[in-house]
Formats: C-alpha cells, sequence, structure tokens
C-alpha cells in the first residue's frame, strides 16, 4: 500500500473510528454463511474492526496500520492481529477459508494490484469465497475533498476490475457498483484452482503459457512439473536468477508470466478454439494496459488456434496490441523435437523482440517498501 495513505490511519485511527461506522454488516454475514465451518477467515484492511463480529471464527485482523489493528483488537479480543501489507501477505499457502476486504485494495496502486491479488490467491485455498470493494470510476489519485486527505485511491471500471481478477485466479460471481453508493464498486469472487498472473509496469517480457496444468495450480508455479524445461531454459537464457519463482521474475528481471486460458486442465488438448479466443482478447487488454517490451506465446497450439493456424516458431507478422509478439515450442518434456539449447534460443530470442529503445522500469515500482 501506499505509505502516505498508511501513516495517514496510523496517525488518525481513533478520529477514522469516531467518524465512521459498520455499513455492511449484511454482506459480511453472508460471506461468514458462505465459509466452510471452521475455516479461517481474514478481515484484510480490518480498520478499527466494524466488520469483524460479523465475520466467521477463527479471524484475522490485518491492517497496515499498527494502529488501527490495535482498534479492532480492542473491539474484537478473539481476533487475531496482524499488521501486515496487502502486497505481501504473511500467510501460508491456502490458509484461508474466506476474506473480507472492503475498501483496502483501493489503496494500492492500479499497476500493482495484480501482484497484491496474487498474494490473496496464494493465501485462499480452492474454492474460497472473498468479498472484495474498491472504487468505482476512472480517476485514480488523491480526493480533493477527503475528509482524511493524503490518502491515495485507485478507482476501477467494472470490466477492467474484473479482467484483473480474472487474472488474479479467480471466477468472479457478481462485479457491480453500488446502486446506493456509486462511490464504491464491489466484487464476490471465488478462488478458482489455476494460477493467478504475475505482472506489473515495466515488464520487458510477458511470458504466456497456454494454460496452467492441475499439476502447476496446484504447486502454485507455471511450468512447474519436473519434466517441464521451461525454467532451465529461462536460467541458461538470463532471463530469470531465481528457479520456479515466478514473482522474483518480475520483481527482479522484469520478467512477468500469464496464461492465454486460465482453466486448468491435465492435457492442453482439452482446451477449445472458443477459449483460446477469448483468453487472447484478455492477454490484449493486458498488453494494451501494461505495455511489456515484447510478449512470448509458450506452445504454438493457441496462437495457431486463435490467430493463425499456420504460424512457425519466431517474431510474428502480427503484434499484441501494438507489441511484438514471438511464438516458440512447447517446454514440455512430452515435445522431444525441441532440445533445451534450443528453448533456451528461443527465450534468448524472444526477449530481443522488445523495441531497442524499451526500459525495464525501476525494480522499486514493483516492491513493497
Amino acid at each position: 500500500m501506499e505509505r502516505e495513505t498508511v501513516q495517514v490511519y496510523e496517525q488518525r485511527a481513533a478520529e477514522w473510528r469516531a467518524r465512521r461506522r459498520p455499513r455492511f454488516l449484511d454482506h459480511a454475514r453472508a460471506l461468514a454463511a458462505a465459509t466452510p465451518p471452521g475455516g479461517c477467515c481474514a478481515d484484510l484492511g480490518c480498520g478499527p474492526g466494524f466488520h469483524l463480529e460479523a465475520l466467521p471464527r477463527p479471524v484475522v485482523a490485518l491492517d497496515a496500520a499498527n494502529a488501527m489493528v490495535h482498534l479492532a483488537r480492542e473491539a474484537t479480543p478473539d481476533a487475531w492481529g496482524v499488521q501486515a501489507d496487502l502486497e505481501a501477505l504473511p500467510l501460508r499457502r491456502g490458509a484461508l477459508m474466506s476474506a473480507w476486504a472492503r475498501a483496502s485494495y483501493l489503496h494500492v496502486p492500479n499497476v500493482r494490484l495484480p501482484l497484491a491479488l496474487a498474494e490473496l490467491h496464494r493465501a485462499l485455498a480452492p474454492g474460497a469465497p472473498a468479498h472484495l470493494v474498491v472504487r468505482a470510476g476512472t480517476e485514480s489519485g488523491f480526493v480533493a475533498d477527503d475528509d482524511f486527505p493524503g490518502r491515495w485511491f485507485s478507482a476501477w471500471e467494472p470490466d477492467a476490475f474484473v479482467d484483473v481478477l480474472v487474472g488474479a485466479g479467480f471466477t468472479v460471481e457478481e462485479c457491480a457498483v453500488d446502486t446506493d453508493d456509486p462511490f464504491w464498486l464491489g466484487a464476490r469472487v471465488t478462488r478458482a484452482r489455476t494460477l493467478p498472473d504475475t505482472v506489473g509496469p515495466g515488464m520487458r517480457l510477458l511470458v504466456c503459457g497456454l494454460n496452467p496444468s492441475v499439476y502447476s495450480a496446484d504447486v502454485g508455479v507455471g511450468f512447474a512439473r519436473p519434466g517441464n524445461r521451461f525454467w532451465p531454459a529461462a536460467l541458461a537464457a538470463g532471463l530469470v536468477t531465481e528457479d520456479r519463482d515466478p514473482r522474483a521474475a518480475l520483481v527482479l528481471h522484469g520478467i512477468g508470466m500469464t496464461d492465454l486460458v486460465k482453466r486448468a486442465t491435465a492435457r492442453a488438448d482439452e482446451l477449445t478454439t472458443d477459449e483460446y479466443r477469448a483468453g487472447l482478447a484478455r492477454i490484449e487488454r493486458l498488453v494494451r494496459w501494461l505495455q511489456p517490451g515484447a510478449v512470448c506465446f509458450v506452445g504454438l497450439a493457441g496462437w495457431r488456434a486463435a490467430v493463425d493456424r499456420k504460424a512457425r516458431a519466431g517474431v510474428q507478422p502480427v503484434t499484441c496490441a501494438g507489441r511484438p509478439v514471438y511464438v516458440m515450442p512447447s517446454t514440455s518434456g512430452l515435445n522431444a523435437r525441441t532440445s533445451p539449447a534450443e528453448l533456451t534460443d528461443h527465450l534468448r530470442a524472444a526477449t530481443a523482440a522488445a523495441p531497442k529503445d524499451f526500459g525495464v522500469a525501476e525494480t522499486s515500482s514493483l516492491m513493497v517498501d
């Protein structure tokens, strides 16, 4: 979250509690009803704990402002208080069975939200429900008439917010602007058994797999199966320095990762042409938004199904939202026709496809202070 915003809450927590009231207890109770019995819930950005009473037990009261965590614990002593940033959740994989995030992710800059939601995806168990509310609109920044000035607000239009949620590995049950107060955009989602995108600003290369294998979805890392040659080839090509670590690939090296189709399957041939084409439309919107240096599609099947059935490996004659496209053979161990050395060469060539004047953003823009 933005540091200046956190400081506002640290310094004015008691005043905030006095001037606000819980207004969405019915939504919190609905989330509680959808949480499996005994499953842990988290109030992410709990503030003074207004909604904790309606959430299931056990419950985590998490906020970036320590002062807010103390107020939440005063109001609800049985809650587990945690001071932490939404962009670096200190929770083990699959620890949560539900999550409530009312007006908290709106303090994460738009371009950093995908990686923050990847953290949420990691912390939730497959099938777990979550309720998120952000600011509706098109203009992000500081609000002129804010009664607690100095807070950053990221605004989202519904379609763009849905794209980010789907990319982060969630099934969107509902996403709509609040009819009573159009300042708010709410979404009810379920954590899907898939992989979240690891994407952000300044990517020199966006790697796009066909779709996650069930094995990779459960491990939480793309191309994770031991026989897959992607990570050895990426290490050999100098794209990354950490094996099977997509977050480090993004933060340290500007290598983003996504999938053409989010649905996890045992085999890629279970996918349909319609899925590939719908997935490509999402990728185009993602590329238009974040503007990576180039896009590399790993596996020819998806590109052939969605764009050019005669496509060959290499730089393509068409772009993706104006960015160069490189298509390379599958890195699966089943593709014995392509050697590890050839896969390494393809990844080097994909990176070289970016415009020569393309500059990687400072890594600090992707990292939590």
